[in-house]
């Protein structure tokens, strides 16, 4: 078994130790000091060893990418900050107790991951990973003594009424009831069949009787949802029942009715809409345990943040003359009093999953040009709305992002929208509030071109498409109510456009299409569905919220460009991203000069 670099961070995402500010480092390796090499720092007066630090930049990814650039430097801070912070909140949590029975349990669960059933097997993973089981087992009690500072942390939380009541004024949408219906469905595997049963309804048969007959899902029941145990009388659902093909469809009939033939995951639904219940306004008493808990979560994120902040603030750091790593984290903005570091910034873009995809592409400069950029800019924002909310008085709770969120919604909470503004909403995104066009898809698919066109004419002459493919070796596919963003660009002529097609008895018929370098499609279009734009009365409610959204966007995006200019904001970013680019100017008669890095002795 091989395991590859990485098997220390999977390792210890079995632990699952995270928080707000991103997931910490939990695997700082400590054994015998005549081992480790030379001590290249010091946090809180504790050495961390050449052969920790070879460990930990051996296992990120990021390093794994050959930074280039700025880059490098911006990395090489962002991982030591890790070590750092992952070290001062190890040394906080020493103090708790973890039991051998707890190690032990975590053990088994890297073993049982990673098909560890033997100790030959355990031994020859942990030699490949560079570990030993007491080392490994030291680790495993260290990231459980901080998963346990975290639960005590958050445990100290208590939530007050004027909290859990003002988050509910803040977040009431969240709360309302949803719509429901009253619905009975008859569910079947064949297209056929479900067109069969939907002209029968249409004749005046009854539903209850059909889907008895025919539904494979609740044939017991008349297709009754939300029934109780033996009854035939449909209960108060929402959306979520249904496949969300099906559940478009059948929120669609606010005044009751019977949904055309819906496809979705390979079956056919016809639902019959008994009565629509819409959703209405709700109280704080209504739902105030579901309120307490929510709130009490967002302050325990806000608390745990805090926490983190205040260890690495006291954290007393000191590096050796010559670090082999270059540190610099000064202060980028500064909005009135407050400081903002390159750190904080590096920690946000280098969480976002893009970055390291767009490093691996050779874009490293764009990472640092514009995500950097963009980054401080929502950091000066949420640093500037925090300082507002704390000038309010009111009880915002929460990290600092959920307070600047929080506190456009209080600004913003008096708005409403009138009917013609909902009226103009509609009319001017009315893409929003369109049914793409569908088709009804048989594609068959081949290597060779002659087999292409041999399967081409046999459908054209009446031949059986499905059995016909498989006779000359072709992969072929039926789909119902493919949307242009489900098919390849070079079908989207054929499918939804102009292209011209034969006409045969299983539908119009492509001709031959090169698909990719080496294989060749014949398209089969049995029926297209014309997309359809909703009208405004059924799309009322949903135009209303977006347009008031929208507005309160607006209105907010407004009083920040004012806040904005009162504070006292400075940003000094691209100075400091100057000075960590590579010297490239080559002096007179001569190569470019090596940058000569700089060395911190403090953080």
């Amino acid at each position: 078994m091989k395991v590859n670099r990485r098997a220390i961070t999977i390792i210890f995402g079995i632990l699952a130790v995270s928080f707000a500010l991103g997931t910490i480092l939990l695997f700082t390796p400590k054994g015998q000091q005549q081992s480790q090499g030379r001590a290249l720092l010091w946090v809180n007066g504790k050495p961390i060893y050449e052969l920790d630090l070879a460990r930990l930049q051996q296992s990120d990814p990021l390093f794994g990418l050959a930074p280039e650039g700025a880059l490098r430097p911006l990395i090489e801070t962002h991982f030591v900050e890790q070590v750092i912070l992952n070290e001062a909140l190890a040394q906080d949590a020493s103090r708790v107790k973890v039991s051998a029975k707890e190690v032990r349990d975590e053990v088994a669960k890297i073993r049982k991951q990673f098909g560890l059933t033997d100790k030959k097997a355990y031994d020859r993973f942990l030699q490949q990973i560079g570990y030993t089981d007491s080392l490994l087992r030291r680790q495993i009690r260290r990231a459980l003594q901080i998963q346990k500072r975290f639960e005590e942390i958050k445990k100290r939380v208590k939530l007050t009424e004027e909290e859990a009541r003002f988050f509910f004024e803040l977040h009431k949408a969240n709360y309302a009831p949803e719509d429901k219906v009253l619905a009975r469905q008859i569910v079947v595997d064949d297209k056929a069949l479900a067109e069969k049963i939907r002209k029968e309804l249409e004749g005046g048969a009854d539903f209850v009787e059909l889907a008895k007959k025919y539904s494979k899902v609740g044939a017991d029941q008349g297709g009754a949802l939300g029934a109780e145990p033996g009854s035939t009388e449909p209960g108060p659902v929402t959306r979520l029942v249904f496949p969300e093909p099906v559940a478009a469809e059948v929120f669609r009939l606010k005044a009751g009715g019977i949904t055309p033939v819906v496809e979705a995951g390979g079956r056919y639904y016809i639902v019959q809409v008994v009565k629509f219940l819409p959703g209405g306004e709700v109280t704080y008493e209504q739902v105030k345990d579901r309120v307490k808990k929510d709130a009490l979560a967002v302050k325990q994120q806000g608390a745990l943040e805090d926490y983190v902040l205040e260890v690495r603030k006291k954290a007393q750091v000191k590096f050796v003359e010559d670090f082999p790593y270059r540190y610099e984290n000064p202060v980028v903005a500064r909005v009135n009093d407050a400081e903002i570091k390159l750190e904080d910034v590096s920690k946000v873009v280098f969480a976002n999953p893009q970055v390291p995809q767009l490093i691996q592409q050779g874009l490293g400069e764009l990472v640092v040009q514009f995500f950097y950029p963009t980054t401080l800019d929502q950091l000066v924002t949420n640093e500037l709305l925090y300082q507002e909310a704390k000038k309010t008085g009111l009880p915002f709770i929460g990290p600092k992002a959920r307070v600047a969120s929080d506190v456009q919604l209080w600004k913003t909470k008096d708005l409403t929208v009138t009917e013609e503004e909902v009226r103009a909403y509609y009319e001017k995104n009315k893409a929003q509030f369109t049914k793409p066009a569908t088709a009804s898809l048989v594609l068959a698919r081949f290597e060779d071109e002659a087999k292409a066109k041999e399967y081409r004419e046999g459908v054209l002459k009446g031949e059986d498409p499905k059995a016909l493919a498989e006779k000359l070796g072709g992969q072929v596919a039926e789909l119902e109510q493919a949307t242009a963003d489900q098919l390849p660009p070079v079908l989207l002529p054929v499918v939804f456009g102009d292209a011209p097609k034969a006409d045969a008895p299983a539908g119009k018929v492509s001709d031959v299409i090169k698909v990719g370098e080496k294989d060749y499609e014949v398209v089969i279009v049995r029926a297209v569905t014309p997309e359809v734009v909703r009208p405004f009365e059924e799309v009322r409610a949903e135009a209303e919220k977006l347009a008031l959204a929208e507005k309160r966007a607006e209105a907010a995006r407004a009083w920040i460009e004012e806040l904005k200019k009162q504070a006292k904001i400075e940003n000094r970013l691209q100075e400091v991203l100057d000075a960590l680019a590579p010297k490239t100017e080559a002096p007179e008669g001569g190569e470019a000069a090596p940058e000569k890095e700089q060395k911190e002795t403090t953080p």
